[in-house]
C-alpha cells in the first residue's frame, strides 16, 4: 500500500481562513474532517465550497436516502475511489440499499431486481459517468419519478461525489484495516 500524501496539517500553520472552515465542518453535521477534507483544507475556499455542497447532496438532497447511496456507490465504483467506497457501503445499508445491489455494483455488473426507481437512478448515473450525458429516456424516468429537483440533485450527487473520488484518489487516503473493498474492473 502506498502511503497517503496529504498529511494532517499543524494547527499552529493553519491560517485564519483554514481555521475558520475547519471549524464550520467541526461543527456542521459531518463533525468531523474525514475523507477529502484534509487534503481540501490546503484550498480553504474550495474546502468551504465543497463542504457546503457535499452537506446539500448528503443531507438534503431530494432524493431518497437509499437512492442518493446509491449514486454515490456508482460514483465511487466509477473512480474506484476504496475509501468513497468503504465509507458509502454501510450508509447505503443503513438506508435500505439491498446488499445484493451494492454487491453487483462492486462488481461492476448491472444488479437485478431492482425497483423502478433504482433502476432509473443506476441508468442514468451509469450513462452520466460513462457518456457524459444521458438519453431522452433516462432524463425522463428520473425526472417522472423525482421532478426536476431529483434530477439536479443527483447530477450534483454525481458531480461531487466525482470530486471526492478523485481527491482521495489522489491522495491514496487509507481504508481502515487496510483492505481494499473494490477490486480492479480492468
Amino acid at each position: 500500500m502506498e502511503p497517503e500524501r496529504f498529511s494532517e496539517l499543524d494547527e499552529a500553520s493553519l491560517s485564519d481562513e483554514q481555521r475558520r472552515v475547519r471549524a464550520d465542518i467541526l461543527a456542521g453535521p459531518r463533525a468531523g474532517m474525514r475523507g477529502p477534507f484534509k487534503a481540501l483544507l490546503r484550498s480553504p475556499g474550495l474546502f468551504d465550497t465543497a463542504q457546503k455542497l457535499g452537506a446539500h447532496i448528503r443531507f438534503r438532497s431530494s432524493l431518497p436516502r437509499a437512492l442518493n447511496e446509491l449514486a454515490i456507490l456508482l460514483t465511487a465504483r466509477h473512480w474506484t475511489a476504496q475509501f468513497e467506497w468503504y465509507a458509502h457501503h454501510k450508509l447505503a445499508l443503513e438506508a435500505g440499499l439491498p446488499r445484493t445491489v451494492a454487491a453487483a455494483i462492486a462488481e461492476g455488473r448491472r444488479p437485478e431486481g431492482m425497483s423502478d426507481e433504482a433502476a432509473a437512478v443506476h441508468d442514468f448515473v451509469r450513462s452520466l459517468l460513462g457518456t457524459g450525458a444521458v438519453t431522452d429516456a433516462q432524463f425522463a424516468a428520473v425526472r417522472e419519478r423525482f421532478g426536476e429537483v431529483g434530477v439536479v440533485d443527483l447530477i450534483g450527487a454525481v458531480g461531487y461525489y466525482s470530486l471526492v473520488s478523485m481527491v482521495l484518489n489522489v491522495d491514496r487516503l487509507q481504508v481502515p484495516g487496510g483492505e481494499l473493498p473494490l477490486k480492479p474492473l480492468r
